[in-house]
């Protein structure tokens, strides 16, 4: 800050006139990258992070895309800088860091970095993170058996792709060397380099209108504010220390379910979220780097949901993470599939619950529940990837029934892809999308459903599905039932040629995580004569046409006790289809005729029993 002005001296009006200018610039870092990616995944799904940095490399604005994003590119701006040298930025510069022990994400999620500079002065940096599709990995779309980081695709620790404002020619052939789609990949990159001049523009703008001191003055103001909001928000809070723990699968070869312990601890106006308990890191690719960005989403949620986001917002909260565990993996741990830090963002609200239970959901469907089209392009003969994540079933609370089907709270503002994007971009069809009938957890709240989606293969080609949130339960509060799990059915050519021993999927179908003995096939609407019925967490296969993946996506909690759901609200759920009219009997102690009418005398005597 200059010495000529204090943050004392702006008047208020300027600052908020500063606030929402940067808002503003963020904002258009983000329309500037969605109207020019290449990639659906970026441009439909929305899957980036941008933000916007004083030249101390804090945060004074962002645009949200996908939210766990945001802690993650503090870290990793910090990392990329250091790993350059402050003193070795000029204008025009541009910085690749995907180290994911660095950029607290994996490989595909690249983060490209710009200094601002004013007369020759730093005045603060562009960030924008998004996915990429393909950086040499050893396998396509995405790695799920990954057992080193040197298996990930190329990384870069920081470096310079543009140096003085010209590419560097030779980094650009690396990246298109090293992948299987370059020409998408490097329109990704030059669509980010276009957000970050956007975002520098707009900030030299500013300084240039108002002066540097001026707005470096409003700046650490904004800052001052956003701490005091933070700490008056968990000075609300009621002290104490909770523990809870929950579970992601892992994978099938000998590794056990992944342990996840949080502690969240509230000491007046200070907020610690401790995961050092959590498992040791793995040999398989669900280490998660970025323990500082879901710490910062859980805190922000619960603290200051309706505030822009800036550095001073997360001055109360403190994150601790163990080295050499699952939440800081050391290199060369493999972290392609860091979903156990989606999973951690659950168990953190879960711990809070013993403490605040009126402030806090029952679970969500808890997962991403991703389905990834990959192979040849029947009509062009190119590779090709495209994703889909989908919706889940939120948790009730102890005012209303949880929402159906909306993205999980570490995709704020992320969509999926639209059903005809996907039919023109890949080789399927989609037979049904639909609200999964019974899938919430019953409670005097219900929990909301999660999502049924059936893709039915027109050409040959292959799929995944990254999900880990398919062999334990969520939770319901005060009494209520979990929601149904996650799982995905494959619907096969039969594999086992009348062999009941056999597996139900062909060779060329690898499961990862197997959850046949958690479903009855032969119940399942997919089964017939010729086709097997198989039920995954996390596979990886090539599909012949007319094969199906049937993603089932998991519902929220319930919360309080199911009898003592109005009878009339059940009746409701059955006509509307949300639930069964066996589940209102056994699960509500509810009688709902075929005609949908309520039974009210034998509700009463099914509820005395």
């Amino acid at each position: 800050m200059s010495a000529t002005e204090s943050a004392g001296d702006v008047d208020p009006a300027t600052v908020e006139v500063i606030r929402n200018y940067l808002t503003s610039a963020a904002t258009e870092m983000q329309r500037t990258l969605v109207r020019t990616a290449y990639n659906t995944i970026v441009y439909e799904i929305l899957d980036f992070g941008i933000s916007l940095y004083d030249a101390d490399l804090r945060l004074v604005a962002d645009s949200p895309g996908l939210a766990i994003f945001l802690g993650s590119n503090d870290a990793g701006i910090e990392n990329a800088v250091a790993h350059v040298g402050r003193e070795n930025l000029e204008p025009g510069d541009v910085i690749l860091c995907n180290y994911p022990y660095w950029s607290q994400a994996h490989t595909l999620d690249v983060l490209v970095v710009a200094p601002i500079f004013v007369d020759d002065e730093l005045v603060g940096f562009a960030a924008c993170r998004a996915h990429w599709l393909d950086l040499g990995a050893k396998d396509e779309g995405y790695v799920l058996d990954s057992t080193e980081v040197y298996q990930e695709g190329t990384v870069f620790p920081g470096t310079k792709v543009y140096k003085g404002g010209e590419p560097d020619e030779e980094i650009l052939d690396i990246i298109r060397f090293n992948s299987r789609m370059p020409d998408k990949v490097l329109g990704d990159l030059n669509a980010q380099i276009a957000a970050l001049r956007t975002g520098a523009r707009r900030l030299q703008e500013l300084h240039e209108r108002y002066g540097s001191a001026t707005v470096d003055a409003s700046i650490e103001r904004l800052f001052d504010h956003g701490a005091r909001t933070a700490r008056d928000a968990v000075a609300d809070l009621p002290d104490g220390s909770w523990t809870a723990t929950g579970y992601a699968d892992g994978i099938d070869s000998g590794v056990d379910r992944v342990e996840i312990v949080a502690t969240v601890t509230i000491d007046g106006t200070d907020f610690t979220i401790d995961l050092t308990e959590s498992a040791d890191q793995l040999d398989s690719p669900y280490n998660a780097t970025g323990g500082d960005a879901l710490g910062k989403l859980c805190f922000k949620t619960v603290t200051t949901p309706e505030e822009d986001s800036n550095d001073g917002l997360y001055d109360p909260l403190s994150v601790e993470t163990r080295p050499g565990s699952v939440f800081e993996p050391t290199d060369p741990a493999p972290t392609f599939v860091g979903w156990t830090g989606i999973l951690a963002v659950e168990v953190v609200y879960r711990a809070l619950a013993k403490g605040m239970p009126e402030r806090m959901p029952a679970s969500s469907g808890g997962d991403l529940c991703s389905i990834m089209l990959y192979g040849e392009d029947p009509q062009t003969g190119r590779p090709f990837v495209e994703a889909n994540n989908e919706a889940v079933g939120w948790g009730a609370t102890n005012e209303r029934d949880g929402p159906n089907a909306l993205m999980h709270v570490t995709e704020t503002m992320v969509q999926n892809l639209p059903i005809e994007v996907l039919e023109q971009k890949a080789p399927v069809e989609l037979d049904r999308l639909e609200l999964r009938p019974d899938s919430g957890g019953a409670g005097r709240y219900r929990g909301g459903l999660g999502i049924r989606r059936d893709y039915r293969f027109t050409h040959p080609a292959g799929a995944l599905s990254i999900v880990q949130k398919t062999q334990t339960d969520g939770w319901g509060l005060d009494g209520g039932d979990p929601g149904a799990r996650n799982v995905v059915a494959l619907a096969t050519d039969d594999a086992d040629d009348g062999d009941e021993t056999a597996d139900r999927v062909p060779d060329r179908v690898q499961i990862l995580v197997d959850n046949d003995d958690l479903y009855d096939s032969t119940a399942d609407d997919l089964s017939g004569a010729d086709t097997a019925v198989s039920y995954a967490g996390m596979f990886r296969g090539a599909f012949e046409p007319g094969e199906v993946v049937s993603n089932r996506s998991g519902g929220g909690g319930g919360y309080g006790d199911p009898y003592e759901r109005d009878p009339e609200a059940v009746r409701e759920d059955v006509v509307d289809g949300y639930v069964s009219r066996e589940a209102a009997r056994e699960d509500y102690g509810v009688v709902v005729s075929a005609d949908g009418e309520l039974d009210r005398d034998a509700t009463a005597d099914l509820r005395e029993r």
